[in-house]
Parts: C-alpha cells; sequence; structure tokens
C-alpha cells in the first residue's frame, strides 16, 4: 500500500517524536506527504476560576504558542527528510480529541493516521490511550500505532 496522505498527531511526546519519525520513513518511500496536527485542549488547563479575560489574553495564547512551537519544531524534523509538510492547529472546546482526529483525517484525505501509543498530560498533552484506541476504533482509514523501542522509554530490553 502506498501512503500519500498521512496524517500525525503530535504532543511533544517521546512517542509522539517516535511517530513522526516513522511516518517520514513511510512518507519517503512511498512519495506521500505528512501533516502534523497538535489539538488543543484548553479544557484541560483550567480550573474553573479563572476570570474569561485572563483566559482569552493568557491561557490561550499560551496554549497556541506551546502548540506552534511543537508543531514547528516536527516540521523541521520531516523537511530535514526532504518529505512534503505542512501543520494544523485544533483548538478543541468540547469534542473529543479522538472525534476530531478523525473528522480532521476524513477532511484532509488521510490514507494512513500514525500516532504514538503514550502522549503525555499537561501542556503538551494530545493524546491518551483511550484517544488512541478510540482514533483506531472508528477512523475510515489505517491507524499506524507507533510504541518506543523498549531501551528508550526506559524498561529493560525484554521486558
Amino acid at each position: 500500500m502506498s501512503y500519500q496522505h498521512i496524517l500525525v498527531a503530535v504532543d511533544g511526546s517521546p512517542t509522539s517524536n517516535h511517530a513522526v519519525t516513522e511516518a517520514a520513513g513511510l512518507a519517503k518511500a512511498s512519495g506521500g506527504r505528512i501533516r502534523l496536527l497538535n489539538v488543543m485542549d484548553p479544557v484541560a488547563h483550567i480550573s474553573g476560576f479563572e476570570r474569561p479575560e485572563v483566559y482569552s489574553q493568557e491561557v490561550l495564547p499560551r496554549l497556541r504558542s506551546a502548540g506552534e512551537a511543537l508543531l514547528q519544531q516536527a516540521r523541521q524534523r520531516v523537511e530535514q527528510q526532504g518529505v512534503p509538510v505542512d501543520t494544523m492547529l485544533i483548538e478543541n472546546m468540547d469534542a473529543r480529541i479522538a472525534q476530531l482526529v478523525v473528522e480532521h483525517a476524513q477532511a484532509w484525505g488521510a490514507d494512513l493516521i500514525v500516532l504514538g501509543t503514550h502522549g503525555r498530560r499537561g501542556l503538551a498533552r494530545v493524546l491518551m490511550g483511550s484517544d488512541a484506541e478510540q482514533i483506531a476504533r472508528t477512523a475510515p482509514v489505517p491507524v499506524l500505532l507507533v510504541r518506543l523501542p523498549a531501551a528508550a522509554d526506559g524498561r529493560a530490553a525484554g521486558a
């Protein structure tokens, strides 16, 4: 199968970075292109006590900047491989992250979705295991779940 439009959801975690590397290799081999997707999840970063103006003037801009920086770092890594790449930052207000990734894959015409299996929480959080599982179950295209090699994630070989 030759994948021409590969969507990679990124969150800055080691597994996400490994997924970008794997996707770049696939795209290079097949002559395809990559879209890097980051889903901002502002709801995960509010306590409910912020005044609306603080939220809109401080919290959202910080999250946008972090998401854009993450996408640009990943973009540079893909460009170094000579693979065509673009980026998309989506602000999630109330949908499930998995639903947004699947909808974007359909709208863009992706023929493969690549995900790291363990994202991290906090500012760079995009995917949790349950989101990756939900994407794999509902995506209309193949989903490649990428894990870190055992040596890279701190586990002993063979564990």
